[in-house]
Parts: C-alpha cells; structure tokens; sequence
C-alpha cells in the first residue's frame, strides 16, 4: 500500500497454519509469510521456498507496519534476513502506535540509537525490550541494509495480552469523585497510579483531601506534572510547590504515574522517574477521604491552583492502593460520582511531522485561489531552537518573497515580529492572513523550513537556519493539508522529514546537569550552565575546589578561609572552613554559633540550662570531615562554683551532660579530656583533682571557681550538638561553658596510596558503577616508561587508563559507540619519580583527560548514541586481568566519582604490591621557602624553618618586631674550641678551619630614621662589620662596613606611588678585607656604644634603631626569630620587645611618610612538571622595597646588584 505493506489482525488470527500470504503493489512485494499466534507470543515465520519482506524499491523511507488487532503487551522484536538472498537489514527503528497514526520511537537508553540488525539472512538477532511496550501498531523503518543486496526482512513480535479499564474526560463537565469508606486504622502508606494520555498540556488530574483540610493537588502544567500542598479552605495562596516531574507529556502516549504517601515522604513516578520530597509533618498520619479526578475542586480558595482547567484526555487503570476506581465507576457503585465520563479512549487524528535536520524540508504546491488576492495559513509547531525557517513563498508580482521564521525565539514575518520564548518545546499556533493586493502565482511552491537540493529548487531561498522541530494542524486557506499524501508522495515533496509523529525530546528531562547546574537545549544537543554551582565541566559534574586543608596546603596555599568539597564530584555541597596551616599540621576549623565561653546564673526556677550549637556546616558536611580525618578534637570547658558535673561518685543520674555524635547524637557523660563512658574528668587521668575522693575537679564542690577542661577526641563522639547543664539552682552555684569549634587534622584519602614493584601485581576491587558520569582521579608517580594505572571490563564495554609513553596518558573507554581514546601529550617526562595528577570524566556530553596543569584533551560524544557505560569484571588498579603492561610505581588519592579506594588496605594483603609510599619531597620540597628544609614524613612532608628566619607551614611567614632606640637584641655566636688571646700565632690552616668563608644577610627594614643602626656585628679580634642608614646632605645612604673597609651605596633613588615613597638601593661595589677570626656576636640596634669604634661611627651607632626590622638572617642564625620565640636560645633582649605584623602587612595610613625596604634572599624556582597549581614561589619582597641579597665573600671580588 504505497510505499508501505500492512499486516492486519486478520491474518495474524488465521486458522489455516499452511496458508501463505503474498500482496504486491507496483513497488512492495510479500513473498511466504506464515503468521501463527502463540499463547504467550507472536511468530512470524516464512512458508517453504524464498519468503520476506522486501520492497521494490530500497531506500529509508520504506516501512513494515503490523496491526495487532488490540492494544497488546509487546516484550521483544527479533529480524532475519529474506530467506535464500543476500537482502538483510543492518539497522532499523522501531515505532509505536495505538492508532496507527502519531507514532512514537522506540528509544534505547533514552536515545536515538538505532537497533541493530542482521550481518546475513539466516542468523536470528532478538532484542528484548527493556521496559514492555503496550501498543497496537508496530512499524519497523529500515535504515540501513546490505550493500550488495536489497531491504530484506522477516520478523518475530514477542508479547501478551492486555487488558485495562479506561476513561475519557472532555475537559469541561467530566469528573470522578471516589469516596473512601471510613476508615478503620491509620495505614502507614497510601498509593495512586494511573496512566493517561492527552493532546492539552495544561489540566488538573487529581484532587487528594484529607483531614484537617489538607489536600493534594497534582495537575498537568505545560507538559509538566506539579505535585502541590494545600491547607484551608480559605488560603489565599495557590499551595506549596512540593515537586515537579516530566516534560513534553501532551504528545497524545500513555504516560505511568504513581504516587505514595508515606509516613515521612512523598514519592511521585513518572514514567521512568522517580523523586522523592518529605513532607509537611502535618501530613505524617494524613490520610485520604476524597478523590476527585480530572476537576478543578477549589472549594471556595481565593487562588485556585489551576482556575476552570479540567483535565481533557484518558486515563487508564486508576487504582487507589488496589482498587480499581473506574471499574467501580462504570458498575454504578454508590462510592463514585460520576460526571460526564465515556468508558472509551476516543482520539482525535492528529499528523504531525517532524524536521529533524537541517536537510530537512517540506515543499508543497500554492493555491490557485491566492492569485484573487486571499492568502492565509495557519499552523501549530513547537521547538527547542531559537531559530529557523518555518515557510516561505514568493511574490512574482511584487518582485519579492516572504519569510516566517523564528529568531531568537521570537517569530518574525518579514519585519513584523510576534511572540517571545517560542523555544520552549510547547505547541505554538500561527494564523496569518492577508486581504490586500497580494498576488501569488498559482503556480509557485509553498517550501518549509529548507529547500531542495535539486535544480528545481532554484526558486526556494532561504538566508536562515533551517527548523528542525514539530508542525502540525497546517492549513492553506482554510483547507487542511492531508500529510499523508505528503508521505505518500501523492502531494508536494520532501526529504529528511518523520511523517505522523512529532519526533521532539526534552534533552533536560530527566536533566544530566548535576549540582544545581541549569540545562538549556536546542533540537540536537543540550548545554549545562555550571555557574556559581561549584562545579565545572560539560555536565557540571566535577568540583572545582578540593577535598581537604591538606591538599589546598599542597598546592601552596598559606591559612585561610577555603571551599571544601569532602566528596567531590559526590552528592555534598561545598562548604566554607578555615583552614590553619601550621607547619607539623593542617587543622579544619568548623565553627558553630557560640564558641565564646558563656556566663550560667543560678536560678530557683529553672532545674537545667540548656545549650545548642549549630555548625557552620551541614550534616552529611560534618560526617564527612570526621569521618576522612586522621584526628579531630573539641574543646570543652566546664567553669564552676558549687556547681557539680557528676552525682555521688558516679552512682544515681548525673547532673549535667553533653550530646555528641552523627545524627540526633548520643548523650555523653564523660568530659574534656577523659575516656569515653567513664564519667569522669581530664583531672581524674592526671591524678590531679582538688578532691580526690571525686573524678571531676567540679564535683568537689567548693564554695570557689575551678573548671574541667579538657579535649574531645573520640571521633564518633563529635560533633557535640548541645550541653544541659543541671546543679545551678542552689543558692550560690554559678558556672560557666565554653565548646571550642570542631578541629580535624590529616586527609586520610590525600596520603591513601600503594606501590607496584612488579609488572604483574595489581589490586581489584568491585565493579565500577559509572553508567552515565564517571570521574576518575589519583595521583601517580614512576620511573617506569608505561603501564596501566586501571582497567575495568564488561561484556563489550570497558574503561581504562594507562601511561602509553613517558610524555602520554591514553583514556580509552567504550560505550557501545566503538572505541575511543582520549589523550594528553606533556612536553616533561612523567617518568621522573614526582607525584602527576591525573584527572579523567566520562559523561553523556564529551570525555576529557587532565594532567597536571597542561591543556587539557576532550572529546565529544555522539549526540544520538549509547550512554551507559556497562560494566561486570572486577575494577584492576596497577595491571590488567591479563596481567599483562602493568604499572610500576606509586599510585595515591585515587577516587572514583568522589569515593576513594583504601588502596592501602587492600595492598596489605596483595602480593606484589605494598602500603604507602614514602618520598614527597621531590615533588613538594620547592614550597619551602627562605631557606626552610624539606623533610619527608609518612604521609606527606613538612618544612623545617629551624634555619630559616621565617615561620609558618611553608617559612613564609616573616618574624618582625617593632624596635625603640632603647631596645637592642644581642646574638652570642659560640666558638668552636676556645681560642687563645694571642690568635696571631696560630697557623693559616686553623685560621682556615674556624672562619667562615663569606657572610650572608638578609633583612626587612622600615623606617623614617636617618641615621639609622641596622646591624652590627664583632668579632673576638676587634673586627667588625655594620649595615647602617647614614645621612648624606639631604639624601639617605646605606652603608655597609666591613671593620676597616667600606661598601657603600650611593646610588638611592627616590619616587612616589600611591602617596608611598620607595627606596631603590643599588649596590656598586663590595671591597674585600682579609679573612677575620671567628666572629663574637650579632647585635640588631645597639643601645650603646660598642668597642672598637672610631668617633664617627660609635657617634651614629649609638643612635640606635627606630623603625621595623623582619626577616632578619645572618648566616645560619636568625637572631631576631631567636628573641622573639626561642628565648632559650643564646639571645639577650634590652629594651622593649613586642613582635609585630608591621613587616608583612601595609600600614593602616597609605600616606605615611615611612619608607619600607627589604633584604633578602633570591628567588628560587618552582618545576613546571610538578603538580602544583598556585605554588607560592619563594620570591620575598616587601611593599615599599627591593629584593636584595648581601653576602661577603672572602676568596673573590665580587659585583652585587639590587
């Protein structure tokens, strides 16, 4: 029949099993078909001799439709190719229909992908649906077949009947009103499912009320289902929004929709997709007592949620929990009301078509009537672009043309413009006429969205994108255009279209955008807008900040506030903690709404105080943090004065107590610094309470202050959530609490690692579950030139990660789609034994490939392809099932989709592969700055700032002092073996051996004096050596002398910026003195003047310094850190001393009249292979001055410059 051949119900029902069927038209042949129906299934089989379907002619518009008869349960499909040829097809879609008009594909894994075929004529390929389907009509369209044959085809349906109750509502008077009997219990859980279908996309389908006037609303709006609450029958408002779910649900298909009330929440179904909501505690043990379907029930509300839409369409199979609501309804039971309901599913034809690229068009032939001046057209269309041709004509005798088309998501004819956010997938009605002197040639064509590629088509113009979406309802003067002839090539021409279904998806539902990211779509492919979510990448899958304080600490970063994300790509949002880096450790501070220590009165009224604390952070946060940290403590503070913790040495109820732990918490009874359940006190482990008769230093209560203090550190104790306190209403009792903020410290995920040490080792672990997103990051390190870092198969799907060179990491996966690799090629060798990154996302919009911070690798996936990545073998990390190219190496932190594996745990048992792995420094030694020492530690490594004259977890931190002309700080620098007075008669070689070979110094200065003494440094032998601002006529100067000779400066430029006055030193020339005996002592400022002298300079040393000095380095000592926080050190103080911020932060007075300078050591350098972003380089400087370096040498003359 066309370019079509129908296989009705008639002949599936034949009784004679040898009859063969053949039909032929002039282009469509069906040679010995033999159709039997099965009890549980149906078969299609071929008679004796050559027997399929093939049609004359082979190309992609052919189809084979099948007419069940009824509306029946299909399960699965299975082709075979024409018996005794060599026609089969290869490819093929599968439409559904209860109608046999407005088709619906069958779509795999929610996409476009077609089925596959056959690969000869004998073999039986079966594919089983994987949800069944109910449907009358089946029509398979063959898409691709064998080259050296022809479309080839014979077919098998498998399935069973169905049988259901319908209803269909006409949208104005039509209503079911259910009536529940009385009720005898609360039940704990109440259902609602349905299925309905309808052409509007607005209208209300159910109507819930229960006691104490809440009510469920659950309407259809805009193809959306809404899921309200609403309370009193007098609110003004339209209910409480409690979900949404699904899209584009008025394409006239039966859509599934369950609902379940349960005790503490909400699940609504729609189709495939479920979401759940808790509810109102109102709602706990609301049940049922009305059910309104398919009306508006307002009762009197002021703002009626959908005001006069009833729903208008079918339901089918509405049960409430097991009863069958329109079975009673068609037998007149007395619980229903019934208005206006037909017990049938009358459906009005509608053919829509689809332009699905941008080779699609319609062309249809103009009407002779236009030439008398009359035009009009009318039409329905819905899309997702913002733009596209819709239609376009010509106009001979106006020399002109006329365009509709969308731009921008509004429509446009010619500069006429109408409508706003017609992008948004619903239909949209068009109506245009025009009654002036319009002529068109009857003769012209009326093209659609594109143009022919023929030279026919030289007429057609089109200087606009191409609609690709949905028309239907399309009328040329009044009269309807029958697409079916269109189809059947009997009307106008066309290419690259679907005829008889609108073959629009929501790209956006269910969305693929996770974290909050926003999706947007057009006709082909869908966007994720990931800002302010967090999150990066195609589908805002993967955190932009890190997991711990320890790994921001090992990219650099100093203390501070920063976003942790424990989980990453994971289900937990960010969170905000400071993050204090110390040099031994790196503590997460969580803080809560009371951390200051807070005053309790005695009250005769009240038995008990009560406290709460609420953290900064969110629960699953709070878990999180404890539960991936080595270590966390709180501290908590008891202040008392005749106020008692326990009660008689343990026996009867306690007074006070704490609640701490996961969740609502468990109460505690134990206190700071004592074993957990013990009831006691820190002082009780200490042997040190006031009476000890008692545990608790409280608990003796005495008639004066004294407090039990001490830390919490059992973790599953933590957080503490609240603090009753009890013995404080005695006349007299008086007390005082103080919870410190929640402390963590070491990530035990970021140091989680293992080494390979042979080829053939390798650690498994269960089976990746990854289907649609799959994140994968570790960190790796190796001298090896290749390896796998991790493998994971299915059956024919697989994902894998290896290092294929020593400058490439391949990422190679399979989704069904065929193989692909992605790769990052570094211009470093990665095989130099320092810790890489690897950062690997597989998602249904691209995959891409991290590594350390070179550019990354992407690749898009195919915009109608498998999506779900199927895996079944266990997860190899470090080799391969084949024990074949494995690693050797470390691998640490390796996660998967936010979840890290305890590579640790499960190397101490594998053999071939140990825990842990030492040898940090290498990758992270250069964050230790201004001299500070790299030392390596089990997990990680610290830096050892002992000589270095700055602190903090890097030795960044510079140690400054404000200084007064009183105050002076003196350094002892102790011999080696004690020296005789008379040092001349030693020989050179001893000389050689007790003095130092050059000095080295380095210091931050600020400071309006001149002169000024910096530093000053003696020998035992009367040499010295002096770093001071001398005053020259109007200009400062620096002046360096070494005991008889002198280094000058007298090259100091002055300018102004921002109101500061900078001081550009520029040292010329250093001359050298004889080698010096051993030097005495190191003074910074002099409070007096020092021996040795002449006049001139004991004159300006006396003045002393006023001003501040940071950073100061001397050598290998750093007296000034010395004073300040090793006053155990050889160091003594004179004058007033107070360490100060005034070296590393501006002044609160930008107009100060202050210069700032600075001397220090010189930059050094940060590998650009290793993996560090943001590394804090240990270039020093100071804001008003210059990085110098000044060191004396005493083998060579030497030039310095600033």
């Amino acid at each position: 029949i066309g370019r079509k051949h129908r296989i009705t119900s008639e002949m599936i029902l034949t009784p004679f099993p040898e009859l063969c069927l053949t039909k032929q038209s002039n282009n469509t042949c069906l040679d010995g078909l033999l159709v039997i129906l099965f009890c549980k299934f149906f078969v299609f089989i071929p008679c004796a001799g050559a027997g399929g379907w093939s049609p004359l002619v082979s190309d992609r518009y052919q189809w084979l439709e099948v007419d069940l008869g009824r509306r029946t349960q299909i399960t699965a499909v299975a082709t075979q190719g024409r018996y005794g040829s060599s026609d089969w097809l290869t490819a093929y879609l599968l439409m559904f229909s209860d109608t046999g008009h407005n088709w619906r594909q069958h779509r795999q894994e929610d996409s476009l992908g077609a089925f596959p075929g056959n690969s000869n004529a004998d073999t039986v390929v079966q594919y089983k649906l994987e949800q069944p389907v109910i449907a009358r009509f089946l029509r398979l369209i063959p898409l691709d077949w064998n080259p050296s044959g022809r479309i080839g085809l014979r077919l098998e349906i498998y399935g069973c009947r169905y049988t259901s109750s319908v209803a269909s509502f006409d949208g104005s008077r039509s209503s079911l009103v259910y009536r529940l009997s009385v009720r005898a219990s609360w039940t704990v859980m109440e259902t609602i499912s349905l299925k309905f279908k309808t052409l509007k996309n607005s209208g209300t389908l159910l109507h819930a009320e229960g006691l104490r006037d809440h009510s469920l609303t659950l309407v259809l709006e805009k193809g959306k289902l809404l899921l309200y609450h609403l309370q009193g029958v007098s609110s003004s408002s339209g209910g409480q929004l409690l979900v949404s779910l699904g899209s584009l649900l008025d394409d006239q298909h039966w859509h599934h929709v369950k609902l379940e009330r349960l005790s503490t929440h909400l699940n609504l179904t729609v189709d495939k997709n479920t979401q759940q909501v808790q509810i109102p505690a109102e709602l706990s043990h609301w049940h049922i007592h009305t059910l309104t379907v398919a009306a508006v029930q307002s009762h009197g509300l002021q703002k009626p949620i959908l005001s006069n839409r009833n729903f208008h369409g079918c339901l089918e199979n509405l049960l409430y929990s097991d009863i069958n609501l329109i079975d009673l309804a068609k037998h007149s039971s007395p619980q229903v009301a019934v208005g206006n309901v037909t017990f049938s599913c009358a459906e009005p034809v509608s053919v829509a078509v689809t332009f699905t690229d941008s080779h699609s068009f319609l062309q249809l032939p103009g009407l002779t009537s236009w030439s008398t001046g009359l035009v009009s057209v009318t039409l329905q269309f819905r899309t997702w672009n913002k733009g596209g041709l819709l239609l376009t004509f010509g106009l001979p005798q106006q020399d002109g043309t006329v365009f509709l088309y969308l731009s921008q998501a509004r429509l446009r004819l010619q500069i006429t413009k109408a409508g706003s956010g017609l992008n948004d997938g619903q239909w949209h009605y068009f109506m245009w006429n025009h009654l002036d002197n319009l002529k068109v040639q009857p003769l012209d064509v009326f093209p659609f969205s594109g143009c022919p590629t023929e030279e026919s088509a030289q007429k057609c113009k089109n200087p606009f994108n191409t609609f690709q979406g949905c028309i239907r309802l399309l009328t040329l003067d009044d009269q309807t255009v029958d697409l079916i002839k269109v189809q059947q090539r009997l009307l106008g021409n066309y290419s690259h279209l679907q005829i008889d279904m609108c073959g629009i998806i929501d790209r956006c539902y269910p969305s693929h955008c996770e974290h909050g990211g926003i999706c947007t779509q057009s006709w082909s492919t869908f966007h994720c807008n990931c800002s302010n979510s967090g999150y990066r990448g195609a589908t805002c899958h993967s955190s932009i900040y890190e997991q711990s304080c320890e790994a921001y600490k090992h990219k650099g970063n100093m203390s501070g506030h920063y976003y942790i994300d424990v989980d990453g790509s994971g289900p937990i949002k960010p969170q905000l903690i400071y993050c204090n880096m110390t040099e031994d450790k790196t503590w997460m501070v969580i803080q809560h709404n009371n951390t200051e220590l807070t005053r309790v009165q005695s009250s005769a009224e009240r038995n008990q105080h009560f406290a709460y604390f609420d953290y900064s952070s969110e629960e699953e946060q709070l878990v999180a943090v404890i539960s991936q940290s080595e270590h966390c403590e709180q501290e908590l503070s008891y202040h008392c004065r005749k106020s008692r913790l326990s009660n008689t040495l343990g026996n009867g109820a306690p007074f006070s107590w704490w609640v701490g732990g996961s969740g609502p918490g468990q109460i505690q009874t134990s206190w700071g610094g004592a074993l957990t359940g013990t009831r006691q006190c820190a002082c009780s482990l200490q042997d040190s309470c006031l009476d000890p008769s008692h545990y608790c230093n409280c608990d003796a209560d005495y008639d004066q202050w004294t407090e039990d203090t001490g830390l919490l550190t059992h973790k599953e104790t933590l957080p503490v959530r609240s603090l009753v306190l009890g013995d404080i209403h005695r006349p007299g009792s008086e007390a005082a609490y103080r919870v410190g903020p929640l402390r963590c410290h070491g990530d035990k995920n970021f140091w989680n690692a293992a080494f390979f040490d042979k080829e053939t080792s390798y650690l498994h672990f269960p089976t990746f579950q990854g289907e649609l997103n799959a994140d994968i990051s570790f960190l790796f390190k190796t001298t090896s030139s290749s390896g796998v870092f991790l493998e994971n198969l299915g059956i024919r799907d697989f994902i894998r990660i290896e290092l294929s060179s020593s400058t490439e990491v391949v990422f190679s996966f399979d989704v069904g789609n065929g193989p692909l690799d992605v790769r990052v090629k570094t211009n470093l060798p990665l095989n130099d034994s320092r810790w890489h990154r690897v950062r690997a996302e597989r998602n249904v919009k691209e995959a891409s490939l991290r590594v350390d911070n070179f550019p990354a690798a992407t690749h898009e996936a195919p915009t109608d392809g498998l999506m779900h990545l199927q895996l079944n073998s266990q997860l190899f990390i470090g080799g391969t099932a084949s024990r074949q190219k494995g690693f050797l190496g470390c691998i640490r932190s390796l996660q998967l989709n936010g979840v890290t594996l305890d590579l640790e745990k499960r190397a101490k048992i594998t053999p071939g592969v140990l825990p842990g792995c030492p040898g940090h420094c290498s990758s992270y030694g250069s964050l230790c700055q201004n001299e500070g020492r790299c030392e390596e530690k089990a997990n990680g490594f610290s830096c050892d700032c002992g000589r270095s004259a700055y602190t903090g977890a890097f030795c960044h931190k510079e140690v400054s002092a404000s200084f007064k002309s009183t105050t002076s700080i003196t350094y002892i620098l102790k011999e080696p073996f004690e020296l005789s007075r008379n040092s001349s008669g030693l020989p050179s070689s001893i000389y050689s051996d007790i003095t130092l070979r050059g000095e080295n110094i380095s210091l931050s200065f600020s400071t309006n004096q001149s002169p000024a003494l910096l530093l000053y440094v003696s020998s035992f032998y009367r040499e010295y050596l002096i770093l001071l601002i001398n005053k020259n006529g109007e200009d400062s100067q620096m002046a360096f002398f070494l005991g008889c000779l002198l280094l000058i400066n007298d090259s100091i430029k002055h300018f102004e910026h921002n109101e500061w006055l900078f001081i550009v030193v520029r040292v010329e020339v250093l001359f050298i003195c004889p080698p010096s005996p051993s030097l005495c002592c190191v003074f910074l400022s002099l409070d007096s003047e020092p021996d040795g002298l002449d006049a001139e300079m004991a004159e300006l040393a006396s003045l002393g310094f006023t001003g501040c000095l940071s950073g100061v380095h001397f050598n290998s000592i750093s007296p000034l850190k010395a004073a300040l926080l090793h006053p155990d050190s050889p160091v003594i103080v004179t004058g007033p001393l107070v360490q100060s911020s005034c070296g590393s932060s501006s002044p609160a007075n930008t107009y100060a009249a202050e210069t700032t300078h600075s001397l220090s050591g010189q930059p050094g350098s940060v590998d650009p292979g290793q993996p560090l972003v943001n590394t804090i380089r240990s270039d020093s400087a100071l804001i008003g001055g210059n990085a110098i370096l000044l060191s004396r040498n005493k083998n060579k003359s030497k030039d310095y410059k600033s």
